[in-house]
């Protein structure tokens, strides 16, 4: 997963030495970040990193506490009554990064000047064997290592 702050503008702090140190935000969006099992039991939080202007992370869903249709309701035989179709949306990734998302924006305007923090939308890419577990866990460790040539870094020039 990865999401990325408004206009990828510098919020969270700067990377020093091939090491990311965080601003007042950075912390707060890495406490907010580690705090999301709390939220949603199903998740399990793996490597994860605050960029300046992004979030990469790893979510693990664990589908034994999670159904498709988790909150559908059982057939109605009632005729009389009409049947009630629930739609939750709040055992998805996107209300996984919408809560996320909520509380850094509700803590910046209260504690900040930013009132926009986070780009629309995020990235998603399924993981889906132990190989490319293990190649996103070191991109995500190396990030700030490779700053300097990372296509989120908007210190970098356009290319012509």
């Amino acid at each position: 997963m990865t999401i990325c702050t408004k206009n990828r503008e510098i919020f969270f702090g700067d990377v020093v030495d091939s090491k990311m140190v965080l601003s007042k935000i950075g912390l707060i969006a890495g406490k907010y970040w580690r705090e999301i099992p709390n939220h949603f039991s199903f998740v399990k939080l793996d490597e994860f990193i605050i960029m300046p202007n992004h979030v990469h992370g790893i979510i693990i869903i664990n589908t034994q506490t999670t159904r498709a249709n988790n909150d559908s309701p059982l057939p109605n035989n009632n005729q009389s009554q009409p049947r009630i179709q629930t739609h939750g949306t709040s055992n998805t990734i996107g209300a996984i990064v919408r809560g996320f998302k909520i509380g850094v924006t509700k803590w910046c305007r209260a504690n900040t000047q930013i009132y926009d923090v986070w780009q629309r939308n995020y990235y998603e890419h399924i993981i889906r064997d132990e190989g490319e577990l293990t190649h996103i866990r070191k991109y995500i460790k190396d990030n700030p290592k490779n700053w300097e040539t990372d296509k989120l870094n908007v210190h970098l020039p356009v290319p012509t």
